[in-house]
């Protein structure tokens, strides 16, 4: 599951990369409102990169792993009503 969310978030950043060169090197030869629209969208690919690179599967399954404080695990398997060690 992470190198799946970690090809598709260098994939964005390319894609975001590309844009703005794009828009300004070639792009603007034509339409300058083009070239600022495209980085208005290529602006917005950044933090959506950031959400799918950091977001977690249901089969991710990181809440449940042991800290490794012998005290806080005993608290929290309490609180979550699993059977006791």
């Amino acid at each position: 599951m992470y190198a799946r969310r970690r090809r598709m978030y260098f994939a964005m950043m390319g894609t975001c990369i590309g844009m703005f060169v794009l828009a300004w090197a070639v792009v603007r030869l034509w339409s300058v409102p083009a070239a600022v629209g495209m980085c208005l969208f290529a602006m917005v690919i950044p933090p959506a990169a950031a959400i799918v690179a950091n977001r977690r599967g249901p089969e991710d399954r990181w809440w449940d792993d042991p800290s490794g404080d012998e005290e806080s695990d005993k608290w929290w398997d309490e609180l979550d009503g699993k059977p006791k060690r």
